[in-house]
């Protein structure tokens, strides 16, 4: 049987912001996390599938090479097999940690070969700043195959009212390191993912400065972001601003509806929503 293709014109919008993760409880880091975020159970690998299938809703996925929080990791090769089996609603990111130097190069060409569509890095929980020279030849690889990446940008839910944060530092978050990547890969897309408490402003400053840097607006429940945000999204930043959810922190349904409540101009909607990121994806 054809598997059924992604039908842009079919969805409701795209989600670049989603995590495949294990459903396993008990790891300290995770319930914390689904605490702060007042989320419920983690779904399925199949789960997520349905959950976005239902809604007419496609998604970015992937899980994140980290080792800081102990949470068991989904590996890249079933992300990528999870979203082959269901390309009608799934686009494959991969994660891979630039700190493991040599192997990380190796192992970002074998997924690119396997089908990964872009990256996902988190400095806060792969501890180190974007801009560290050691990361570059991981950068180069990814900027080769002319592919995104997704950093992860301020605050950290993972490890929030955790002792000591759960070991995570927030000062890998800072998104003026991205500033320095995106002058030295200009044709690398960077997406920096979540409003980038508490430095939103240098996000915004960046996204304006650098052509190729986008903000996704997951993480975060509408109804928080902050004036200055809302205002770049509804001009300056209305083709650079994506919808994300950190599904299944949040789901898109809260997500969609709390996005419904605030004041982005009619125009600039079906921007958000889908328009963007279809572009940045090249899906048509």
């Amino acid at each position: 049987m054809t598997k059924a293709q992604l039908d842009v014109d079919g969805l409701v919008a795209i989600d670049t912001h989603v995590h495949v993760e294990s459903p396993l409880r008990g790891n300290p880091a995770a319930d914390a996390a689904r605490q702060y975020f007042g989320s419920g159970n983690t779904p399925t690998p199949q789960e997520l599938v349905d959950h976005y299938r239902s809604r007419k809703l496609a998604c970015v996925v992937f899980s994140v090479d980290e080792d800081l929080t102990g949470r068991p990791r989904v590996p890249n090769d079933e992300v990528l097999r999870l979203a082959s089996d269901n390309p009608d609603v799934l686009i494959p990111f991969a994660s891979v940690n630039p700190m493991r130097g040599s192997a990380a190069v190796a192992e970002a060409r074998r997924l690119i070969g396997a089908g990964a569509r872009g990256f996902k890095i988190h400095p806060p929980l792969q501890q180190f700043h974007a801009n560290d020279r050691r990361a570059y030849p991981f950068y180069e690889v990814v900027a080769e195959a002319g592919l995104p990446i997704v950093t992860h940008t301020g605050h950290s839910g993972i490890g929030t009212g955790m002792p000591g944060g759960g070991g995570v530092r927030l000062k890998y978050g800072n998104p003026m390191d991205v500033d320095d990547v995106a002058v030295d890969f200009p044709d690398m897309p960077v997406i920096l993912a979540h409003p980038s408490f508490p430095w939103q402003d240098e996000a915004i400053s960046i996204c304006l400065h650098k052509r190729q840097v986008y903000i996704d607006l997951s993480g975060w429940s509408p109804k928080y972001f902050s004036p200055g945000l809302i205002q770049y999204a509804n001009t300056l930043l209305k083709e650079k601003v994506l919808f994300g959810s950190d599904y299944p922190l949040i789901t898109p349904d809260r997500w969609l509806e709390d996005f419904d409540k605030i004041a982005i101009r009619e125009d600039v909607r079906p921007l958000i929503l889908k328009e963007n990121a279809a572009r940045l994806l090249g899906l048509g």
